[in-house]
């Protein structure tokens, strides 16, 4: 009786732990703030910027440097992204695929092919986790475009910049000039599709209207699309509802 009575315990003990565990943080936080006086995450010292080795988008004229941080903890040096590795080591922070850079990337720079000037997309804090490169829109219009998704704002305010805040959607031209925000500040992007017939860009994003720091069926999704042709990326809100 005594053994039964500890293991109903310990189960009991498992499932509030399970419980807790699985309760998801939010994405936002107000702490009775407005919106806009969320603030962007100050550079952490602590941080060492490292490059990978650049890459260069097939049909492009431009090599593309990705950086990340690379963390020390405790006297040792431990990337926070990557698979390469050298004495339990990780030196490695995105991994390339013909038409798409990914990882946890804090910027790019951008180099031209004939030019030894390198140009950085962008001087703010940001974490970058997607790079795509619109080929076939430069097979029709000759624009060389890229779409990137991005954290840009410590949504939840705990003082860093992580896959737990908003996520939003840029775009640039391919040596990461024009460097624009397409998705409303505290939109979740949901998702993006890119329709060559139309040369539009047409994504979707979710805003808490209830400010209840969630994203869920109560809130209102959005529906945009973007010009590729325009010179602006003009946005355009549509309907389908």
């Amino acid at each position: 009786m005594k053994n039964t009575k500890q293991i109903l315990i310990v189960t009991a003990s498992m499932l509030l732990f399970n419980c807790k565990k699985e309760v998801e943080t939010p994405k936002v936080t107000y702490e009775n703030t407005t919106k806009t006086e969320i603030k962007t995450v100050p550079v952490d010292s602590s941080q060492i910027a490292i490059a990978d080795l650049p890459i260069q988008m097939e049909g492009t004229p431009y090599l593309i440097h990705p950086i990340g941080d690379f963390s020390v903890y405790e006297g040792r040096a431990k990337s926070i992204y990557g698979t390469s590795n050298t004495d339990k080591v990780s030196f490695s922070v995105s991994n390339y695929n013909r038409f798409e850079l990914t990882g946890f990337l804090q910027n790019l720079k951008f180099q031209h092919i004939d030019s030894t000037e390198i140009n950085m997309l962008t001087d703010k804090k940001i974490v970058i986790s997607n790079v795509s490169y619109l080929n076939t829109v430069f097979e029709k219009s000759k624009k060389q475009l890229l779409v990137y998704s991005i954290v840009d704002m410590d949504t939840n305010r705990d003082g860093k910049l992580d896959t737990n805040d908003i996520k939003s959607l840029y775009i640039s031209t391919i040596g990461g000039k024009n460097f624009k925000k397409l998705s409303a500040t505290m939109q979740e992007l949901i998702d993006w599709n890119l329709v060559e017939s139309k040369n539009r860009l047409y994504f979707r994003t979710i805003e808490d209207t209830n400010q209840n720091g969630q994203f869920d069926k109560n809130d209102r999704i959005n529906y945009h699309y973007v010009n590729l042709l325009s010179s602006d990326f003009e946005i355009e809100s549509y309907n389908p509802i």
